[in-house]
């Protein structure tokens, strides 16, 4: 029987090292496509109407994602939307996966961080409260809870160390600044009373509260001005002055200011001034007007309602849009099953293995991965080949330096090897216990009768470990089920990060409570599969 245990624990070794190939060399490198010179990868926050969000149609859209569509069109690339988890946007520039962050990007505070075009839109931050609050000054924010999105302009406002004495001193005088990851949620705690008031852009601000109907107002003083440009990786100047360029064109020619008054942003715009290009100077009709005449966003087609992005009420188009994040859920729910039952058996028995490094190796990398929060692994596994290389480079001679830019479509296989690392660790520990509380006198007594040891254990051992860890098997299908969730994180989108997106553009929180259903019914299904394969063991005492 050790025999076998040892041989299974070898393969163990060959099939982890292949998983973690691309996270200790720089050669993963060549087996990823290569990213076509005439693409434009533009990363941006999908929740963030209505400079990029998902609309009832299923497509990204939005003011800045206008631009960048009329800038590849111009410029012969084919755009990829990718929409990025906003904490995560250096790596994801940094590593090469996006090429430029384009989504009301604030420039300020910066400038020294990114290269940057001209700016191209004025902003404001405001503070939005409810309509019966007594609030109607920014001094009437004092012993008040305000809330602002984390890493955003608004938290910059207050606490940054560009902000103003006024805005630092009134952020002394809150009795709470909260950080909120997305301002769905930061309406939700809004109106529900949880915070007083809410700190955020204009443009933003003035979308959410005409899509929320007569529920918010927001107060006449801004808090902070600051400015909008196009971020590239710092150093990144080719690319910079092609879209930059761009621009330009496009505000002489009349195109910009048509895509700004589309998206009721006219008076906000500046390219016009930081270039030195009046209004007098731009030209009437271009062809590009077929981009802009797509009626698919108009503000027009809702100005009868309050719900400029459809029906909130209305829950078959959302479980259409939804269909898409369902599909990918269940793929990384399935892969990852098929990846990590097979290599959780695996390392279990290098885990029992007589060999003591191969127990010792087995029982290290289940204590990190049980160890560590999944995100992080996740993060780890898809940015980690990159800021490695960039680590070993600092050992290297120039010569010899090393390159990686990830390939966006590793993004998925990265959730896939992620996901069935961790839980490949969980399931080895789950096995261990089911084939060592199987008691030693069977073994004795199956040599006795003849037996082989593989006889011994595809015949007596397997049959009754599976049915010993079926339970706890079951328990951690079911947490996967959840934790695709977690695949936001490298800005996969699976079910529930589209629900948010879908949730962030109608500005209502039913998607979500729709993808909760889903959640709740597949494991229901899961949980009556599994446990009608234990009825079916029973057999086995």
């Amino acid at each position: 029987m050790r025999k076998k245990l040892n041989r299974y624990a070898l393969l163990f070794c060959f099939v982890l090292s292949f998983f973690l190939l691309p996270l200790i060399t720089p050669v993963w490198e060549k087996i990823q496509a290569e990213k076509s010179d005439t693409t434009l990868v533009v990363g941006f926050d999908a929740e963030f109407p209505p400079y990029g969000y998902k609309d009832e149609n299923g497509d990204y859209v939005g003011y800045d994602l206008d631009l960048a569509q009329e800038v590849c069109k111009r410029q012969g690339w084919t755009l990829v939307k990718q929409p990025i988890e906003w904490n995560s946007k250096d790596m994801e520039l940094n590593s090469g996966t996006i090429d430029c962050i384009w989504n009301g990007f604030t420039v300020n505070g910066r400038e020294d961080e990114y290269t940057w075009t001209v700016p191209y839109v004025d902003n404001s931050q405001v503070i939005i409260v409810r309509n019966d609050s007594d609030i109607t000054e920014l001094s009437h924010l004092e012993n008040k809870i305000v809330a602002v999105q984390s890493d955003s302009s608004a938290l910059a406002a207050f606490t940054g160390e560009g902000a103003t004495e006024e805005n630092l001193a009134l952020c002394t005088s809150f009795k709470e600044l909260q950080q909120i990851g997305d301002y769905n949620s930061a309406f939700m705690n809004l109106e529900s009373g949880m915070v007083d008031a809410i700190g955020m852009d204009i443009g933003v601000a003035k979308y959410q509260v005409e899509s929320r109907g007569e529920t918010f107002r927001i107060l006449e003083t801004r808090v902070s001005t600051e400015q909008y440009a196009v971020g590239f990786k710092l150093g990144n100047t080719k690319l910079r002055d092609q879209v930059q360029d761009t621009l330009k064109e496009m505000v002489e020619d009349g195109t910009f200011m048509k895509i700004s008054k589309k998206w009721d942003l006219e008076d906000c715009v500046c390219l016009g001034e930081q270039l030195g290009i009046t209004e007098e100077s731009t030209g009437e009709e271009t062809e590009s007007e077929a981009v802009l005449d797509n009626p698919k966003n108009e503000k027009e087609e809702n100005q009868d309602t309050n719900t400029p992005k459809g029906n909130k009420s209305d829950i078959l188009p959302v479980v259409k849009q939804l269909g898409e994040g369902m599909v990918a859920t269940l793929s990384i729910f399935f892969l990852t099953l098929v990846f990590a039952l097979p290599l959780g058996l695996l390392i279990a028995f290098a885990r029992m293995s007589r060999y003591r490094i191969l127990n010792w190796i087995s029982g290290i990398y289940i204590s990190i991965m049980r160890g560590t929060p999944l995100m992080l692994q996740l993060l780890v596994v898809f940015f980690g080949p990159y800021y490695f290389s960039q680590y070993i480079n600092t050992f290297l001679p120039e010569q010899y330096m090393i390159t990686v830019n990830l390939s966006n479509s590793y993004r998925f296989l990265a959730v896939i090897i992620g996901f069935s690392l961790n839980y490949a660790a969980y399931f080895a520990e789950i096995y261990r216990a089911g084939i060592q509380g199987v008691p030693k006198g069977q073994r004795e007594a199956a040599l006795v009768l003849g037996y082989s040891r593989t006889q011994t254990f595809v015949k007596i051992i397997f049959p009754q470990m599976l049915k010993r860890i079926m339970p706890p098997v079951t328990n951690e299908v079911i947490t996967l089920v959840k934790d695709t969730s977690l695949a936001f994180a490298l800005a996969y989108t699976e079910m529930f990060t589209l629900a948010k997106q879908i949730s962030a553009a109608q500005t209502s929180i039913m998607p979500l409570f729709v993808a909760g259903v889903f959640y709740y019914v597949f494991n229901f299904i899961v949980a009556f599969v599994m446990k009608r394969i234990e009825k079916k063991m029973e057999y086995f005492q």
